[in-house]
C-alpha cells in the first residue's frame, strides 16, 4: 500500500492469527512482537483488528476457558447442569450465556490491556459466527433447548445473543479506553456479524459470507439499504466476495460499489486467490486506486452525514423515495440509493456492462458527480456511459458537499487538511447549501460539546460559510477551493472577505462544463466563519 500510494486505514487478522482458535492470544511464529507491530502500523495512521468470536476452545490450559467454568459462565444443556458443547472453528467449544449481565461485565474485562496480552489501544474487534454459529448443531446452531443461566431456552433469546455478545465487546474497549485515556473515551470500534433492533449503538455489522458472484454485487445495495432504513446505517458487504474467485471486472466494479456505502472491506476466505488491488496490472491499480482515493475525499461528507443520523435518525444510505416520496416512480428500486440527500449512486452490477439506466428523482436537478458535469433535471430515465473506471454519481443541484482533495495514506493523515467544497447550483434560482460536521475524529468529546458545525449557503452571489463550536472545540476549518457547478457567465471578480480581511482569489471557468473553480488566498486559507462574493 505504502509503495502504490494507495489509501488503507485497517488491517484485519481472521481466526488464524490466534494460537489454535484460542481468542485473546496470538499464534507467535507468526506474529512474534504482536505490539511492535501495531506500533509501527499506528505510525503511519492506521489501525489493526483482530477477530474474536463467541465459541470458546475447551481446552483446561486456555485461561479464558478455565476461568468461565469455574465461574459457571457457559450455556447448559437442557438438563441445566452440564455445560452445552458444540463443535466450531477450534474443535470442541463451549458458549459464553451473554444474555447475563454478569457475564458480558467479565467478558469486557477481557480486553483490558493488562488481559489481553498483545494487544494495544491502535487494536480493535471483530464479532463473527455470534448467531451462535455451532457446526454440528440444527440449523447450524444451538438445539432450541439449551439454556441461559437465567433457565431459558435458546429458542427464546436466539437473535438476542449476537446483540448481547456486541454489546459486551464495545463495552470491553470502551473500559479500555476508560482505564488508559487521560482524556475523552476514544470510541470503540466493533464489527460483528450477528445484530437485532440496537444493534447500532454497538457498532458496524456486514452482511456475511457472500460469493464472488455478479448476482451477489447486486442483492447487496437492496440488503443494505433495508438495512439502513431499519435504523443500522453502518454496514457493508465484502467487497469482492468471500467464496469463490471474482473476476477482475467484478472486483473492480465492486469496489466501485463498495466506495459508496456505509462500511467498507475487502474480505475473502482463506483458500481464495491473493487479489490485492497490484496483483491484476497496473490499469486495474490504477482503477481501483482512483475508486478508493474518490472514497476518501469524500469522508467528510460522509462524516457528516453520520453525525446527522446519530442526532436526527435518518439513514446514512437512503433509498431514493427518502428524498421523493410523491415520486411513485422511486418506490421498488433498490439498484440506486442516496449518501443522506445530496449524492445518487446506480453501481454497474452486470457483467461487460458499459452503460446503465438511470432513473432521477423529479422536482430535483441532477448534475453528473464528475466531469464533465452534465445537467438533467429530475423525474426521467436516462442512459449514462460507464465505462469501467466510472461509476454513475449524480449531484443533487442545490446541495454543497465538502471533501478534502489532498491524497493520504490514511484518514488519520488527513486530520489537518484544507477542505475543498463541491457546490452544485440549482439552476432555477442559482443557489445551494450544505454543512460540515467537524469534531476529532476519535473520542466522544464531541458529545459534551466539543465539536463545530459549519452551514455553507450560496444565495445572490455570495458564498456565506458560518459555524457553530462547542466551547471544547478548539480546532479551525480551513478551505481551499470551491468548485460550483451550473454557473451560467464567468464572475468579473471573485472576492473574499473575512472579519477585517479582505482578498481578491484566483478562478477559472469552464465555459464547456459550466464550472467554476475558487482557489485560496496565496500563503492562507479560507478559515470559517467568511464570505466570498462573485463581482457583477
Amino acid at each position: 500500500f505504502e509503495e502504490y500510494d494507495f489509501p488503507v486505514d485497517v488491517i484485519w487478522l481472521d481466526i488464524e492469527h490466534t494460537d489454535g482458535k484460542r481468542y485473546f492470544t496470538w499464534d507467535h511464529n507468526k506474529f512474534p512482537n504482536p505490539v511492535e507491530m501495531q506500533e509501527h502500523i499506528a505510525s503511519f495512521g492506521r489501525k489493526m483488528v483482530t477477530i474474536v468470536d463467541p465459541h470458546i476452545k475447551r481446552d483446561n490450559n486456555y485461561y479464558i476457558h478455565s476461568e468461565a467454568t469455574r465461574k459457571g459462565y457457559y450455556i447448559h444443556n437442557s438438563d441445566g447442569d452440564t455445560d452445552f458443547n458444540g463443535w466450531c472453528w477450534p474443535g470442541d467449544s463451549s458458549y459464553l450465556d451473554f444474555t447475563n449481565p454478569d457475564v458480558r461485565s467479565w467478558w469486557a474485562d477481557q480486553f483490558d490491556l493488562s488481559a489481553y496480552k498483545g494487544s494495544t489501544e491502535h487494536l480493535f474487534t471483530w464479532n463473527d459466527m455470534n448467531e451462535p454459529s455451532v457446526f454440528n448443531g440444527p440449523e447450524v446452531s444451538m438445539t432450541k433447548e439449551a439454556l441461559s443461566l437465567a433457565g431459558v431456552e435458546h429458542r427464546e433469546w436466539h437473535n438476542l445473543y449476537g446483540f448481547y455478545f456486541h454489546m459486551a465487546t464495545a463495552e470491553g474497549l470502551a473500559r479500555r479506553s476508560q482505564a488508559y485515556t487521560t482524556s475523552a473515551p476514544h470510541r470503540p470500534f466493533v464489527l460483528s456479524r450477528a445484530f437485532y433492533a440496537g444493534s447500532q449503538r454497538n457498532g458496524a455489522i456486514w452482511t456475511g459470507d457472500n460469493l464472488a458472484d455478479w448476482t451477489h454485487l447486486k442483492i447487496s445495495s437492496h440488503m443494505l439499504l433495508s438495512l439502513n432504513v431499519a435504523g443500522l446505517p453502518f454496514a457493508g458487504a465484502d467487497v469482492g466476495g468471500f467464496f469463490k474467485n471474482p473476476s477482475v471486472e467484478l472486483l473492480e466494479r465492486w469496489y466501485q460499489a463498495g466506495a459508496f456505502q456505509p462500511f467498507l472491506r475487502a474480505h475473502a476466505h482463506i483458500d481464495t486467490k491473493r487479489r490485492e488491488p497490484w496483483l491484476f496490472g497496473e490499469e486495474t491499480l490504477a482503477r481501483i486506486r482512483k475508486t478508493i482515493v474518490t472514497r476518501y475525499t469524500l469522508l467528510p461528507f460522509w462524516y457528516t452525514v453520520f453525525h446527522q443520523h446519530e442526532v436526527s435518525g435518518q439513514p446514512v444510505m437512503r433509498p431514493l423515495w427518502a428524498l421523493a416520496p410523491e415520486d411513485e416512480t422511486t418506490f421498488p428500486i433498490g439498484d440506486q440509493w442516496l449518501v443522506g440527500d445530496a449524492l445518487l449512486v446506480k453501481p454497474i452490477t452486470d457483467e461487460g456492462s458499459t452503460s446503465t439506466s438511470v432513473y432521477l428523482p423529479r422536482d430535483f436537478g441532477w448534475y453528473q458527480f464528475e466531469g464533465p458535469y452534465g445537467f438533467t433535471q429530475g423525474g426521467r430515465w436516462i442512459t449514462e456511459s460507464a465505462p469501467l473506471d466510472k461509476i454513475p454519481v449524480f449531484q443533487r443541484a442545490g446541495a454543497i458537499i465538502p471533501r478534502k482533495m489532498r491524497v493520504r495514506r490514511s484518514t488519520a493523515t488527513m486530520r489537518s487538511d484544507p477542505y475543498s467544497l463541491q457546490i452544485a447550483l440549482d439552476p432555477s434560482t442559482q443557489t445551494a447549501q450544505g454543512s460540515l460536521h467537524v469534531d476529532d475524529e476519535t473520542t466522544l468529546a464531541y458529545r459534551d460539546g466539543s465539536a463545530c458545525e459549519a452551514s455553507f449557503a450560496f444565495s445572490e452571489g455570495v458564498l456565506e460559510a458560518t459555524k457553530e463550536c462547542g466551547s471544547g472545540f478548539a480546532g479551525r476549518i480551513e478551505v481551499e477551493r470551491l468548485t460550483f457547478l451550473g454557473v451560467k457567465a464567468a464572475p468579473a471578480s471573485v472576492k473574499f472577505s473575512s472579519g477585517a480581511v479582505t482578498a481578491s482569489l484566483d478562478f477559472s471557468f469552464d465555459a464547456s462544463s459550466s464550472t467554476l473553480t475558487v482557489r485560496k488566498p496565496t500563503r492562507s486559507f479560507m478559515t470559517v466563519p467568511f464570505s466570498v462574493t462573485f463581482g457583477a
